[in-house]
């Protein structure tokens, strides 16, 4: 948990962004202003929060999930956000499928990559022996002639 209360607050960096993409081009918003949003935007995070803890230890659960977020919000009575915060989740969601599947192909082209550098090392190397069986059977040749 955080030991002082400025430790619970979204960084300022993010507050303003979102201040200035929520307002029209033009306006300016006092620092004080800026500081009671922040403010205002984590004890929204801290409530939205234990609201969904209470739904997930009635489920006697240790995990929040997505859903006890929307249950939360329910209960909060923020109900024209859900559809939005659906929305957003499924965008999420389908973001982090086409990440797992981008992983994946890359492995496996990592994989045949590997496969054929270590099939053409084997290749090498069987030419490599190749070649010292044909002089080992030269020079068992040539002391042969001289034997003769």
């Amino acid at each position: 948990m955080a030991e002082r209360p400025e430790d619970l607050n979204l960084p300022n960096a993010v507050i303003t962004r979102i201040i200035k993409e929520a307002l029209p081009e033009g306006v300016n918003v006092s620092k004080e202003a800026r500081k009671a949003i922040s403010q205002a935007a984590s004890v929204f995070v801290l409530y939205a929060t234990s609201c969904a803890n209470n739904f997930a230890m009635k489920a006697k659960r240790k995990t929040l999930n997505a859903a006890d977020v929307m249950a939360a919000m329910e209960e909060m009575e923020f109900e024209r956000f859900l559809q939005p915060l659906k929305e957003a989740l499924e965008g999420f969601k389908k973001s982090q499928k086409g990440k797992k599947v981008a992983s994946e192909q890359k492995q496996r082209e990592k994989e045949k990559k590997a496969d054929a550098e270590n099939g053409k090392g084997k290749e090498e190397d069987n030419e490599d022996e190749e070649e010292r069986m044909d002089e080992e059977q030269e020079e068992e040749e040539d002391e042969e002639e001289v034997e003769n």
